[in-house]
């Protein structure tokens, strides 16, 4: 998910309005537990005739946990009550001013109606209500939350798993997501590990943005792939990352692949800088769409997040 970008590295999610540059798999039904489609045949990011070199496409690593990979960073969301304050920050910063791509929400922070805790699960629940009382209240009718670990965490290279359950009424739109800690989009990078949203049920997006790579200039990299259950059960998100690739994928099937170029250029490739992630619930917006207001309260569940490395 592209963005824009404010001061201070607080990037906000925005519409994927490069998706059909890319091809994606339209969402389908079904009962299947696992993602409906295989992985797409490799390719690197961009479009054709961008100019880019293509290097020989690195193999893509088998499902799970790459052997010789060790964990090194973990949430089990085991404990109750609000997140790990030594792992995760809220947040807040653009509530006053309105977050960006026009979403509609307002995202709170240590608020326990909007992330908690309980039985093994982080629940980020959007609600409908405006906390005109909040000195940074902007105006929002909805209320929701954004963790991330910036500032606490951050990752050169891995291997990513987030267990998750998403919520799929018309206007959410949840998001798995790393950020270049250098704090300058899109130059510094991004990386989607999973976004949804519930007017398209069961597609889920991933991308990797770059200065040379993204919406605004008609070369953004995203693919999708379909998960028929994806609101009613928990499924593993996936992100492979090394010096040669990013592999996106879902329970062991990757369907995305971007591959470094080795030419040196920063602009199509910044991803040998750490990045921290970000979990969050969105409503509405360029991507979202209209909300339904019948749906909440609408739950994002996370079960773990675990980071893997050599």
């Amino acid at each position: 998910m592209a963005h824009p970008h404010s001061a201070l590295s607080n990037v906000l999610r925005l519409g994927i309005l490069s998706l059909s540059v890319v091809g994606s798999v339209a969402c389908g039904g079904g009962s299947t537990s696992n993602p409906s489609t295989t992985p797409s045949t490799p390719t690197t990011g961009g479009t054709s005739g961008s100019g880019s070199t293509t290097p020989s496409t690195p193999t893509l690593p088998s499902g799970g946990v790459p052997a010789n990979y060790k964990l090194v960073w973990a949430d089990e969301f085991n404990g109750s009550g609000l997140v790990d304050s030594t792992k995760w920050d809220y947040d807040t910063e653009r509530n006053k001013a309105g977050w960006y791509n026009n979403e509609l929400q307002y995202y709170s922070r240590a608020r326990l109606e909007n992330a908690a805790m309980n039985n093994g699960v982080l629940t980020i629940t959007a609600l409908k209500e405006k906390l005109t009382n909040a000195a940074d209240y902007g105006g929002q009718s909805y209320t929701s939350a954004r963790l991330l670990t910036r500032g606490k965490a951050s990752w050169t290279y891995g291997y990513f798993e987030i267990r998750a359950k998403l919520p799929c009424g018309l206007g959410t739109w949840p998001a798995i997501w790393m950020l270049g800690t250098k704090g300058v989009w899109p130059d510094d990078g991004e990386i989607d590990i999973m976004e949804h949203v519930g007017k398209t049920k069961g597609q889920i997006l991933g991308s990797a943005y770059s200065s040379y790579y993204n919406w605004a200039s008609g070369t953004g990299t995203t693919k999708s792939t379909t998960v028929p259950d994806v609101c009613d059960a928990f499924h593993n998100y996936q992100l492979f990352w090394d010096a040669d690739q990013l592999a996106i994928g879902v329970d062991g099937k990757y369907y995305f692949q971007f591959v470094n170029p080795k030419n040196g250029d920063y602009k199509k490739w910044p991803f040998d800088q750490p990045q921290y992630m970000i979990l969050n619930l969105a409503l509405g917006g360029d991507l979202g769409g209209p909300v339904d207001d019948t749906i909440f309260p609408s739950k994002f569940e996370i079960d773990y997040v675990r980071v893997y490395q050599k």
